[in-house]
């Protein structure tokens, strides 16, 4: 699962990772270090210029909503269910297929941050001694000095492309001319988590995660930069050739570190909250 991430980099350090072609000044996000659904993100995208008469795909950094609205949803509200598209099964999900097939996109972040509950923890809120466990953040980024982007250092951590999907969802309450009108949505898609060990598992406490499916048991599905191209291409519509796409990358390009409990709260935002933490806290999830 994918339900909270961090996404920091500018517009300008995109377009140079991504080989941006086109992207509105006036579409700029300030950096996030807490993305949760319902929020806008930046999506990279190859799609040909609106009213430009060039049926060229053109790659675009646009600003999408993460929670995915499909077409033929009556209100906007069910994109708050949709922020996760399973890799197994997106191909034949209704709400995914179609997109699948024609709007992909990759939606960049510096690492995403999934939950480990406490030992013991799952059996007291089983035995109903606890109605809430206790639960440690961890946040899971790429290693920058194992590959995985053209873009990023052992220091900063690589960009992390995850692959997603996007959709158009036309708001028939509003006029055509409304510039609400229509709202532009986005997934992602995740993968089972990796049970190799992590690339600084051995940097870990005694006790801590020592790979992702420690963590947890689905992860995002990031791509590396030679699917890049081909996850994006609109002219590939073939089902059989775009679930080959959604191979998981190769072990061992990620870390994972604890980080404070501060990012449970997704009003809380700032760098602080992917620094490492030398050991787990003790506090509850909210």
């Amino acid at each position: 699962m994918c339900g909270r991430y961090a996404a920091s980099r500018s517009a300008e350090e995109l377009a140079t990772c991504f080989g941006i072609e086109k992207w509105d000044a006036e579409e700029t996000l300030a950096a996030d270090w807490n993305v949760a659904p319902t929020k806008q993100v930046y999506a990279v995208l190859d799609r040909p210029e609106k009213d430009s008469g060039d049926p060229r795909p053109v790659r675009q950094l646009r600003k999408l909503i993460w929670g995915l609205v499909p077409a033929w949803a009556k209100s906007p509200e069910m994109g708050v269910k949709m922020i996760n598209a399973r890799a197994e099964t997106v191909h034949e999900k209704p709400a995914y297929r179609r997109p699948f097939v024609a709007r992909r996109c990759l939606l960049p972040a510096d690492g995403y941050y999934e939950w480990v509950t406490g030992k013991g923890e799952l059996q007291l809120e089983q035995e109903g001694r606890r109605k809430r466990p206790r639960k440690q953040p961890y946040f899971v980024f790429p290693d920058g000095s194992r590959g995985g982007s053209p873009y990023g250092s052992p220091d900063t951590g690589a960009v992390m492309a995850m692959a997603g999907l996007y959709e158009f969802w036309r708001d028939k309450t509003l006029p055509d001319d409304h510039p609400l009108a229509w709202r532009v949505t986005c997934s992602v898609i995740t993968t089972e988590a990796e049970t190799a060990p992590l690339a600084n598992a051995d940097e870990i406490a005694e006790g801590g995660p020592r790979s992702l499916a420690d963590i947890h048991p689905r992860m995002p599905l990031m791509l590396p930069p030679e699917r890049w191209d081909a996850w994006l291409d609109p002219g590939r519509t073939d089902r059989d050739e775009l679930r080959e796409l959604l191979a998981p990358p190769p072990e061992g390009l990620m870390r994972a570190h604890p980080v404070s409990t501060d990012v449970s709260n997704v009003r809380n935002n700032g760098p602080e909250l992917v620094k490492e933490l030398p050991a787990p806290e003790e506090q509850t999830l909210f």
